[in-house]
């Protein structure tokens, strides 16, 4: 008798903004876990080894075409990792109204215009899952970080919007909550900064346990939440942030 599959052996994954930083470390942890894994991504080119499907997620067209090529090569799909997203910096003034809906588009309608292309085919799955890419930035006040922290807060009511639609579907939806993590993404924004050591060290010192979160740990959550054992989870976040968001240390002397 063959033994019930287990973790997302054998499941067929999607993971937008794919090509680095916490995507391609979800692709790459859910690989080893033996599932098969598409990546979506606007980069012109994609890391070895995987399916690679271009495209921008504020563009419908190329989100739905996009989506379909992926489906078709994993012949289905289970699992959607809504990952792709962009940054933004400044307080509530410091972006003018293009900016806004720019960082809008892609953080939240593009996980809709991702979530809208894949879901007939999770539907068909007996292991539909949806993770969505939040942020501490939704649930802690950060300084110069309005907009984003706008989006990503819009990201998990989203998530629990669509946990309540799709439950009665057999899909789940969930997201992760990652702390301030060591990403391409951060990397560059540390290199402006007029002393990165003394600006990484204070990104460092605001998470309770005293450093940047990995990649490889945000994608370990995201590969429990779409796993055969998370079947009761759905309409939650995890964060990976080190305590930052619920820890009030006392000061290290």
């Amino acid at each position: 008798m063959t033994a019930p599959a287990t973790g997302v052996q054998g499941l067929r994954a999607l993971v937008t903004g794919g090509a680095s930083g916490i995507g391609l470390a979800v692709a790459e942890a859910l690989r080893a876990a033996g599932a098969s894994v598409a990546l979506l991504d606007r980069a012109d080119g994609g890391p070895a080894g995987f399916g690679y499907h271009r495209a921008d997620v504020s563009d419908d067209a190329q989100v739905r075409a996009a989506v379909s090529s992926a489906i078709d090569e994993l012949g289905g799909l289970d699992v959607l990792v809504n990952n792709a997203g962009i940054g933004a910096q400044g307080g509530v003034e410091d972006n003018d109204d293009d900016e806004w809906h720019r960082v809008f588009d892609v953080n939240v309608v593009g996980m809709v215009r991702v979530a809208r292309a894949a879901l007939p085919a999770l539907r068909r799955s007996a292991h539909g899952a949806i993770v969505n890419t939040a942020s501490i930035a939704a649930t802690a006040g950060l300084p110069n970080r309005a907009l984003y922290s706008t989006t990503k807060g819009a990201v998990l009511s989203l998530t629990r919007a669509m946990a309540a639609d799709l439950l009665p579907e057999g899909i789940r939806v969930n997201a992760v909550n990652p702390g301030t993590a060591d990403t391409p993404w951060v990397q560059r924004l540390l290199a402006t900064a007029p002393d990165p050591e003394a600006e990484r060290a204070a990104l460092e010192a605001r998470q309770p346990h005293g450093r940047l979160v990995s990649a490889a740990e945000v994608a370990a959550a995201v590969l429990y939440l779409v796993s055969r054992e998370a079947s009761s989870t759905t309409g939650t976040s995890i964060a990976v942030d080190g305590g930052m968001a619920e820890l009030r240390l006392r000061p290290r002397s």
